[in-house]
């Protein structure tokens, strides 16, 4: 019944007039779409600001209260595009609303599959044991906990412009927390360092984050022209750094007592991984199609190599064979098959159902609100603001701050989205402040968001936010050494 009453083009019966009567005058709201008037003034326009925020405290509120981030997120998004139709519907607007909606969608697909694919691919080689030999390697050759520190935290800002600032940042987290063991405020620091490496390193490549990736696909920067944020994307890191590592004791980690050894094709799927990466630059570099279209291709590739290890497992399955191996006889990575548990066949499928699905709903949950305050016109008539009253230089650097409270995605859309008038200087300056700007708060990236997937109750919202002040140090460091070296 209420479906038919919300899609016969929105007939409203008398009760549900004298409903929406307490909360929007639908006339005038009809009225002001007519004439082009946002519909930012109107009381569902304030209800969605009201449920957005309101969930949002449940996401910062997830230690406390043990709910899961994406929860409260799905539930908001819901509840405002449910507002968003009623709005627009009354204003005859509902092909607009549909054509918004499903702009936001399209974003979170492609969004979706490229995490899906990237996070198997690390799951895939956690568990043919490449992380574990990388920590033995790491231990042995005898660095400290803050060495450690530097070492990841390096690797995470030169990996991120190629690799995007997501899969690097969960690629090093795995590497920290098995290098840290039981040492959770290692860990703890550690992985803010990487999500602020990671950032700042995707911010000079159109690789490395959405948002440049964004502004290249615009048109506004070409691709040669992002390497003068280099300097300062190394600054903004280098400073937090620094500030973080005088709390890295400097003692070493405990000794391995495992023997790490990598299983059988591991060596094979970081091999296709790399190659995936490849393909997923090329697919948009030289093809001008979706990255993701290059993750998924690789991602069907590692599923075809499981299924080359499904039938090597039955083989190994086979009793007789087992216990040659247990024995120490037969196969050179014995030591890995033999610690192969029942009689399961390999599944890749199981290391796909290890991904982050709460992280991977949640950003769901994100695009989808954001959207649909964009809908009202929240997006635009803060963009108007800040460019038109502000000026360039201050609206960028708020810009950095908003990324840290929304999603650097949806804001840097808006403000490309205005194409206000600004320098070369200034589209470089928006794209470094959107691109490490989310770096002040755990849920301000994409990177963020995963890493506090991966290790979970230890990476925390509150871990991160003690160390906001270093963060901001490094923003407005980063902010002055890109006025030196362009003067914007």
């Amino acid at each position: 019944m209420l479906t038919k009453f919300f899609t016969s083009k929105f007939n409203l019966s008398l009760t549900a007039s004298l409903f929406l009567s307490v909360l929007l005058p639908l006339e005038t709201l009809a009225s002001e779409v007519s004439q082009g008037v946002d519909l930012t003034g109107s009381n569902l326009g304030y209800l969605a600001i009201t449920i957005f925020v309101l969930a949002y405290i449940f996401v910062i509120a997830e230690e406390k209260l043990h709910l899961k981030k994406s929860k409260p997120v799905v539930v908001a998004a819901g509840l405002i595009w449910l507002l968003v139709g009623i709005s627009y519907a009354a204003a005859g607007q509902s092909e607009l609303a549909d054509k918004i909606i499903s702009h936001n969608l399209l974003e979170f697909v492609e969004l979706f599959l490229f995490l899906l694919a990237a996070m198997t691919f690390i799951n895939t080689m956690e568990e043919r044991g490449i992380f574990n030999l990388l920590r033995a390697k790491l231990v042995t050759s005898g660095f400290s906990l803050r060495k450690i520190f530097w070492i990841t935290g390096l690797i995470a800002f030169l990996m991120s412009p190629i690799a995007d600032n997501l899969t690097t940042a969960l690629l090093m987290a795995t590497v920290v927390i098995a290098v840290g063991g039981k040492n959770i405020k290692f860990i703890s620091i550690s992985c803010v360092n990487i999500v602020v490496a990671a950032n700042a390193g995707g911010a000079f490549s159109p690789f490395g984050d959405i948002t440049t990736l964004m502004v290249w696909q615009a048109g506004i920067v070409q691709f040669d022209e992002f390497l003068v944020l280099f300097f300062p994307s190394l600054v903004n890191w280098l400073v937090t750094g620094t500030i973080m590592s005088f709390a890295i004791p400097n003692e070493k980690p405990e000794q391995i007592k495992d023997e790490a050894i990598v299983g059988f094709g591991g060596w094979f799927v970081v091999g296709l991984f790399i190659f995936t990466i490849i393909m997923a630059v090329s697919f948009h570099n030289f093809l001008h199609l979706p990255p993701v279209l290059g993750m998924m291709t690789g991602l069907g590739l590692l599923m075809l190599f499981s299924y080359y290890l499904q039938l090597r497992n039955e083989t190994y399955m086979n009793p007789s064979t087992l216990k040659s191996l247990v024995e120490g006889h037969g196969h050179s990575d014995s030591g890995f098959e033999a610690k192969l548990k029942g009689n399961k066949k390999y599944d890749i499928f199981v290391n796909l159902q290890r991904a982050e699905w709460d992280t991977l709903i949640f950003f769901y949950g994100i695009i989808l609100c954001v959207g649909g305050l964009g809908a009202f016109g929240y997006l635009a008539l803060i963009s108007e603001f800040m460019y038109g009253d502000l000026g360039a230089t201050t609206a960028n650097i708020i810009v950095g701050f908003a990324s840290a409270i929304v999603d650097n995605i949806p804001v840097m859309f808006a403000v490309l989205e205005m194409q206000p008038e600004m320098s070369q200087g200034q589209w470089l300056l928006v794209t470094l402040t959107a691109g490490v700007g989310g770096s002040m708060l755990s849920i301000g990236s994409a990177a963020g968001v995963a890493v506090m997937g991966q290790a979970r109750g230890i990476y925390t919202f509150f871990s991160h936010l003690k160390w906001t002040w270093a963060i901001v140090l490094g923003y407005f460091a980063s902010i002055f050494t890109h006025y030196l070296v362009t003067g914007f």
